[in-house]
């Protein structure tokens, strides 16, 4: 069975609860949300709420994969560094994600913080999965390495980087999806102007169902997108290095 079948079917199924409630209030036929999801991309408020989105989200997760590049390498080559940021990174990826969006609401603008969340709740994943492949290169290969006295450039770009990318790519296709989700839920709460969250919570407070499912709808493709962009992004990196 293809993936579009069985979103068709899933889609038929959704469509049969919602028919057998009967009450558009409470669950929207899919005419409702296309409905209401094509009406909102008619207007350019629509866009600029979605690219500012866009843009919290990306930078939050951008920074969290420098962010955790580094931090790998430094923990990696510094028993002191990993056991200085272990329960830290540890404490951020067992805490709720509402307790950091309430705290940072206290410490920075509101505008900030799905930016700041999303960061956050990104770097744990990408810091333990980079870390994970470093620890699993061939000693044998950096012993070979030292003994050709490589470069620590070389070293990096001809032995860890084919090491590491198959946990980097995992680390950011899943941390690209939490980004999504903490980001947004951090708009929901700190409700900054021009954003998805605002949206959603607006949606909600007015009782408007179609238009609630429409922007998480909005929010899934979305993702989607962002992480089809990155992975062919990140395989042409591969093919070209």
């Amino acid at each position: 069975m293809s993936k579009a079948v069985s979103v068709l079917i899933w889609v038929l199924i959704y469509q049969a609860v919602s028919l057998y409630v009967g009450k558009s209030l409470l669950v929207p036929t899919a005419g409702d949300i296309l409905r209401a999801f094509m009406g909102m991309c008619t207007g350019a408020e629509f866009w600029s709420t979605v690219f500012f989105s866009l843009i919290r989200v990306i930078t939050g997760f951008a920074l969290s994969v420098i962010a955790g590049l580094i931090l790998a390498w430094f923990s990696y080559k510094y028993k002191i560094i990993y056991n200085f940021v272990y329960p830290v990174l540890s404490v951020i990826k067992a805490a709720p994600v509402a307790s950091f969006i309430i705290l940072a609401l206290l410490w920075i603008r509101s505008g900030l913080v799905p930016a700041f969340i999303s960061f956050l709740m990104v770097l744990p994943m990408v810091w333990s999965n980079v870390l994970q492949g470093f620890m699993e290169t061939d000693r044998k290969l950096i012993e070979m390495a030292d003994v050709f006295d490589f470069t620590v450039k070389r070293k990096i770009r001809m032995i860890y980087i084919p090491q590491i990318i198959p946990y980097f790519k995992t680390a950011c296709i899943t941390g690209l999806g939490f980004a999504w989700k903490s980001g947004i839920a951090a708009e929901v709460i700190s409700t900054p102007e021009l954003s998805v969250g605002r949206k959603l919570y607006e949606s909600k407070i007015y009782i408007e169902t179609p238009e609630l499912f429409a922007w998480t709808l909005t929010v899934i493709i979305l993702s989607i997108l962002a992480e089809k962009v990155f992975s062919a992004l990140l395989n042409r990196f591969i093919k070209l290095r």
